[in-house]
C-alpha cells in the first residue's frame, strides 16, 4: 500500500503516520536507532496503537458494522457523504470508508512486534502483556476488514521505507486471512500472564482476547464452514471470560455514561477523552435545534442540543417497534421527539428519534460526543454464548434470559425468553442483539453472521440477486493507489 510511515512524538505519544503523497520518501523525525530503546518507548508505542485505533472507531466502526442494517433512516438533517452507505447503494465511486485508517493501525503493531522482543523490561509479564496486546490488535483489526471486504493484503511486516515490491500488496484470501487471525489470538493468549483488566479497560487483556476469539470462531462456524468444532472453541472461549472480573450493571443507562468509563460490564473500549480527542459519528444522531411546538418532556430528558448533530439519521418504525414499553432499554437507547399538533391539539406531530446512549456530557453548555466507544461488553459475551449453545444444540435460555431480566427489571415475569426451534431461537437472539446493542456498531455484521440479509433488509428484500454487496466495494482511491488490488466481483 502506499501509505509511508513517519515516526513522530506528540506530546508523550508514539504514533506512526502517514501520508499519500508519492513522490515523497518516509522522513523519520526519531530514527529507529534512537528509538525502541526502552520500557518507556514501547508503552509509548502501545499508546500510540490505541489513540490511532480512534481513527477507526470514532465513525468507521459504526458505518461498516451498523450502517448498512437499514435499523435507521434519513432524518431531518441531510448527510450526503454516508446516504448511500445507509441506503446499501454502494459502489466504487461512493464506496464508504476504506481500509487506510485500519492499516496504519497494524502498521503500529507491526513495529512493536518487529522492536519490542528487543527492549529491557522490567517484568517479563510486562513485556508478554504487551505483546499480547498487539497480536490482540491485529487480530481484531483484520477481523474487521474480513468481515467488510473479504480478501485483503496480508501485512504483517512493517513499512519503513518506499519499496514498491515491499508496500504494494496482492488480496489475500479470506481464508488466509482468518489462518492469521485465529494464530494471533493463540499467541496473543499464551503471551497475557493473568485474567486482569488495566485501569479503564480500554487496553486488551485476556477476557476481551477470548471474547474476540469467541466472536471470530462463531463467525467461521457459520461463514466458513467451521461447524461444530468451531462453535465448540467459541463457547470454551466464551465461558472462559465469565470467570473474569465481568458482570452486567443493573442499571442498563449507565454502562456507556462518560463518568463511568471502565465499569465492570465493559471487556474493551477504544478511550475518548476531553481536550484529547474528536467527537464520535454520534453527534449525527442527535439534535442542533429543537422544532417549534417541542414537547416539553421530551426536551427536557433531551437535553442540552448537540451543537451541529443535525439528526441526520433516525430508527425506523420497526426498529422502534421492536421495543416493548417495559424494557428499560428502549428510553436508554432513544427518545421519541413530538411537536405540537393543532388537528390533535396535543404533542402527536413526530420528528424522530435522539439517541441516548453515547450522548457524551455537557459542558459550559456544548455537548461532547466523547464517550467510549464500547467494542465488546458482557451482554455481548452472553448472546455470544447463547447463539454458540443453539448451534451445538444446547439450551440457551439462562445466557439470553440473564440480559432479559436487567432489561425488563420487575416486569421480567411474561418477557421470559422461552427455548423453541433451533431456528426460532436464532431469530429470537439476533433480535435480542438488536434490542441490546443497537447504536454500537454489530447489527450488520450480526446479519450476515446469521444468513438473514435476504429477509430482514429492505435494499436485499428488493434486491435479492445482490449477494455481491454483502461485501463492501474498494473506493477508487485504493484501486488508483493500490496497483495490486482487484475490484470485488460485483462491482466492476
Amino acid at each position: 500500500m502506499k501509505n509511508y510511515i513517519i515516526i513522530t512524538v506528540l506530546i508523550s505519544v508514539l504514533g506512526a503516520g502517514c501520508t499519500k503523497t508519492l513522490e515523497l520518501e518516509p522522513i523519520s523525525t526519531i530514527s529507529t536507532a534512537s528509538f525502541w530503546k526502552t520500557e518507556d518507548d514501547a508503552n509509548g508505542a502501545l499508546r500510540g496503537m490505541y489513540i490511532r485505533l480512534r481513527s477507526v472507531t470514532a465513525a468507521n466502526l459504526y458505518l461498516w458494522g451498523e450502517a448498512r442494517s437499514q435499523n435507521l433512516k434519513q432524518s431531518v438533517g441531510n448527510d450526503f457523504t454516508n446516504l448511500r452507505t445507509f441506503n446499501n447503494t454502494l459502489d466504487p465511486t461512493a464506496a464508504g470508508p476504506d481500509w487506510s485508517s485500519v492499516y496504519r493501525v497494524i502498521n503500529d503493531v507491526n513495529l512493536i512486534l518487529k522492536y519490542l522482543p528487543n527492549i529491557s523490561f522490567k517484568t517479563e509479564a510486562a513485556r508478554n502483556r504487551a505483546l499480547a496486546e498487539a497480536y490482540t490488535m491485529r487480530a481484531y483489526c483484520y477481523f474487521i476488514m474480513a468481515k467488510t471486504w473479504g480478501d485483503i493484503p496480508l501485512v504483517t511486516d512493517p513499512t519503513e521505507g518506499y519499496d514498491p515490491s515491499v508496500i504494494y500488496k496482492e488480496r489475500t484470501s479470506a481464508s488466509a486471512i482468518f489462518t492469521q487471525i485465529k494464530a494471533d489470538i493463540t499467541q496473543g493468549l499464551s503471551l497475557f500472564p493473568d485474567n486482569s483488566f488495566l485501569p479503564g479497560r480500554n487496553r486488551w487483556s485476556k477476557p476481551a482476547l477470548n471474547v474476540l476469539k469467541g466472536d471470530v470462531y462463531l463467525w467461521t462456524a457459520k461463514k466458513m464452514n467451521g461447524g461444530n468444532e468451531d462453535f465448540t472453541t467459541a463457547l470454551t472461549a466464551l465461558s472462559d471470560v465469565e470467570t473474569a472480573d465481568v458482570q452486567l450493571l443493573d442499571n442498563f443507562e449507565r454502562i456507556f455514561d462518560y463518568d463511568n468509563k471502565g465499569n465492570k460490564e465493559i471487556l474493551m473500549a477504544n478511550n475518548f477523552q476531553q481536550f484529547e480527542s474528536g467527537a464520535t459519528f454520534m453527534a449525527n444522531m442527535y439534535l442542533d435545534a429543537f422544532p417549534p411546538n417541542s414537547d416539553p418532556d421530551a426536551v427536557a430528558i433531551i437535553g442540552a442540543l448537540g451543537g451541529g448533530g443535525g439528526n441526520y439519521w433516525t430508527l425506523t418504525d420497526e426498529t422502534r417497534n421492536k421495543f416493548k414499553a417495559e424494557d428499560s432499554r428502549r428510553v436508554a437507547t432513544y427518545t421519541e421527539l413530538y411537536s405540537f399538533e393543532e388537528s390533535t391539539g396535543d404533542y402527536t406531530k413526530f420528528y424522530g428519534c435522539i439517541q441516548r446512549k453515547f450522548n457524551g456530557f455537557v459542558n459550559a453548555g456544548s455537548r461532547l460526543f466523547i464517550d467510549d466507544v464500547v467494542l465488546y461488553r458482557y451482554a455481548d459475551v452472553l448472546l455470544m454464548k447463547a447463539e454458540a449453545q443453539n448451534a451445538l444444540g444446547q439450551d440457551p435460555s439462562d445466557a439470553v434470559n440473564a440480559v432479559r431480566e436487567r432489561a425488563f427489571g420487575s416486569n421480567f415475569s411474561g418477557n421470559e425468553f422461552v427455548a423453541g426451534s433451533q431456528e426460532d431461537n436464532d431469530e429470537a437472539i439476533l433480535e435480542e442483539r438488536l434490542l441490546e446493542f443497537l447504536y454500537e456498531g454489530k447489527y450488520w455484521w450480526d446479519i450476515l453472521r446469521f444468513n438473514k440479509a435476504s429477509e430482514s433488509i429492505p435494499y436485499f428484500i428488493d434486491n435479492p440477486t445482490h449477494t455481491y454487496k454483502y461485501l463492501w466495494p474498494l473506493s477508487l482511491s485504493i484501486l488508483s493507489t493500490e496497483p495490486k488490488a482487484v475490484q470485488n466481483p460485483g462491482y466492476n
